[in-house]
């Protein structure tokens, strides 16, 4: 029954044709972001098991994070914790049924990732 109209149906817009907007963008960020913190909380808690195992066990894990690797992935994270956050305050704007208009929404979405990278920067001098 469901393979009679396979051919006739059309077919919903696809990325080829679809122009991604602000807010799609940003949504699938916070998304990712969410992921990743997530990881890098694993790197942490690693981190800690590591320093109650034993001194050589931890030389190793102490050497991932330190590491140009783990420099970048730890500024990632402060980068990811920090549009996490501002997105998740954004969605609660819009929660109270605020900034919904298309043309403030956009604005609130550049103003997201202006932020983060903002309050990264300032974090990172800060340390």
């Amino acid at each position: 029954m469901a393979d009679v109209n396979r051919g006739k149906r059309p077919l919903s817009p696809h990325l080829t044709i679809y122009r991604p907007q602000m807010t799609s963008i940003t949504s699938i960020f916070t998304r990712i972001t969410g992921n990743a913190l997530l990881v890098a909380a694993l790197l942490i808690v690693w981190w800690f098991l590591a320093a109650a195992t034993s001194p050589n066990y931890f030389a190793l894990a102490d050497g991932v994070i330190t590491s140009w690797f783990g420099d970048l992935v730890m500024t990632l994270s402060v980068w990811a914790l920090w549009y996490h956050t501002l997105a998740g305050v954004r969605h609660l704007i819009w929660d109270a049924g605020y900034g919904l208009e298309i043309e403030t929404a956009e604005k609130m979405g550049l103003a997201v990732i202006a932020g983060s990278l903002i309050l990264t920067i300032i974090t990172l001098l800060a340390v």
